[in-house]
């Protein structure tokens, strides 16, 4: 069974930082596209980053381009996305996930593998 489990998350004031972690067990990810999607209140599920196998590739949301930041450690098994510049519209359960291909997409209906989401509240 795949498990990914996402920490970081926590109450934080605009203009702030954190960093959100996902750690998968069940297989390996080395190879494998891995991305963080958010939903926020009232909303639908929506991308935010995806990053390629070898951490080469890295897509981003708009919305977060030049605050947000995708990397990964596949000698941990682990994924990151430090947050910088957080303003209140970026509030939302922020869950990570993972596909089985190898190709980068931000497509939410192609990743295979998800978390049960860290929340991230972020007060004006």
């Amino acid at each position: 069974q795949v498990q990914l489990v996402e920490s970081g998350g926590g109450l934080v004031q605009a203009g702030g930082s954190l960093r959100l972690s996902c750690v998968a067990s069940g297989r390996t990810f080395s190879g494998n596209v891995m991305g963080w999607f958010r939903q926020a209140p009232g909303e639908e599920r929506e991308f935010v980053a995806v990053i390629s196998g070898s951490g080469g590739t890295k897509r981003y949301a708009d919305s977060v381009k030049g605050r947000f930041t995708i990397s990964r450690d596949n000698a941990k098994n682990t994924v990151y996305l430090q947050m910088n510049s957080l303003k209140p519209e970026d509030t939302a359960i922020f869950y990570c996930a993972a596909r089985r291909s190898t190709i980068p997409t931000m497509a939410l209906n192609l990743f295979d593998y998800w978390g049960q989401g860290t929340q991230v509240p972020v007060s004006s």
